[in-house]
C-alpha cells in the first residue's frame, strides 16, 4: 500500500513553486502526490518529473474533462473525436510525468446533465471512445482508473455496480475503475459493499472525507473501509483527496463555499496518520 496526496488542495497546476509544500508533504510520510493534469506539454510534465524525483516522491495522474465540446459519449463523432484526443494527450503528460495511473471522471463531460439518465446509445458510445483510450493508454504503459461521481456530479456512473459493469463492457485491459470514499458515501446503499464486490476492477482509491475536510473527522466507516481494502488484497494507493477555496474555478466545480479544515497542513498531516492507523488496525 502506497499513501499519496492529491494536489488538489491547492492547485490544478503544479510547479516549482510549490516545491517546498512537496517536501513537507514528502517529510510528513508521504510516499507520492497525485498530480492534476489539465494544461501544459509533456515537456512540462517531465521537468516536474525531474524535481519530484529530487525530492523522491512518486506520482500518479489525475485529470477531467469539462469543456461540453469533448464530451466522449456525444452523438457528434467530432465532439467524441475531441475528447479522445484530449485524453491522448493527457496520458502522454501522465507518461512524461512518469505516472503509470490516471484516474478521474474519464468517462463524460463534468456537470453536464442530459435530464435523464444514461442510455443505450451513450453508453455504446462509451465503450467505443474508451478502448479507443485504452488503446492509447497500453502504448505508453498507462492505467486508467474510471471514477463514479455522485449524481450532482454526473450521470453516467453514480454507483460502482454499474460502472464495473460498463468496464466489463469496454473489456480493455487498460480501462479499470477507482473508488472513491466520498462519492459512495452518498450514492451507495452499502458503501463497503460496493467496493468489495468490485474489487477486482479497481486500480485506485481515494481516501475522502463525507465534507471533503480532513480524513478521520467525518462519518465515513473508515474502520470498515481499510478492512475492506485489506481483505480484498488491494495493495494500491490511498490517496488523499480534499477540497478547499483557494481555487475558484475547482471550488465551483465541486461545490466547495467553505473551509472545511483550519489549514491544508491538518488535511495532509492528521490525513496520514488517520491512513496508517486505520490500516494498521484493519491487520
Amino acid at each position: 500500500m502506497k499513501i499519496g496526496m492529491c494536489m488538489f488542495l491547492w492547485t490544478t497546476s503544479v510547479g516549482r513553486k510549490h516545491e517546498a509544500l512537496l517536501r513537507d508533504i514528502k517529510d510528513t510520510g508521504f510516499d507520492g502526490v497525485e498530480i492534476p493534469i489539465f494544461s501544459g506539454t509533456p515537456d512540462d510534465y517531465h521537468r516536474l518529473a525531474d524535481m519530484l524525483d529530487r525530492i523522491g516522491l512518486e506520482r500518479t495522474a489525475v485529470s477531467a474533462m469539462g469543456d461540453p465540446q469533448m464530451n466522449l459519449i456525444a452523438a457528434d463523432a467530432a465532439t467524441r473525436r475531441r475528447g479522445i484526443d484530449y485524453m491522448k494527450w493527457a496520458i502522454d503528460c501522465s507518461d512524461a510525468l512518469g505516472a503509470t495511473l490516471l484516474s478521474g471522471p474519464l468517462h463524460s463531460t463534468l456537470g453536464k446533465f442530459s435530464g435523464s439518465g444514461p442510455s443505450a446509445a451513450e453508453l455504446k458510445r462509451s465503450v467505443s471512445s474508451q478502448r479507443a483510450i485504452g488503446d492509447h493508454a497500453e502504448k505508453h504503459g498507462i492505467t486508467i482508473g474510471l471514477e463514479a461521481l455522485n449524481r450532482f456530479e454526473c450521470y453516467l456512473f453514480n454507483t460502482m455496480d454499474d460502472l464495473a459493469a460498463h468496464i466489463d463492457a469496454v473489456g480493455h485491459p487498460r480501462i479499470r475503475a477507482m473508488y472513491d470514499t466520498f462519492h459512495s458515501n452518498i450514492e451507495e446503499a452499502d458503501p463497503i459493499g460496493a467496493f468489495t464486490r468490485n474489487s477486482d476492477r479497481i486500480v485506485h482509491v481515494h481516501i475522502s472525507e463525507n465534507d471533503r475536510g480532513v480524513p478521520g473527522r467525518g462519518n465515513i466507516p473508515w474502520a470498515e473501509t481499510f478492512k475492506a481494502l485489506r481483505a480484498s488484497g488491494y495493495d494500491g494507493w490511498l490517496t488523499i483527496e480534499a477540497f478547499g477555496r483557494a481555487l475558484k474555478e475547482l471550488a465551483a466545480a465541486t461545490k466547495v463555499w467553505r473551509d472545511f479544515s483550519e489549514t491544508p497542513e491538518a488535511v495532509y498531516r492528521e490525513g496520514h496518520r488517520h491512513i496508517l492507523d486505520g490500516w494498521h488496525a484493519a491487520a
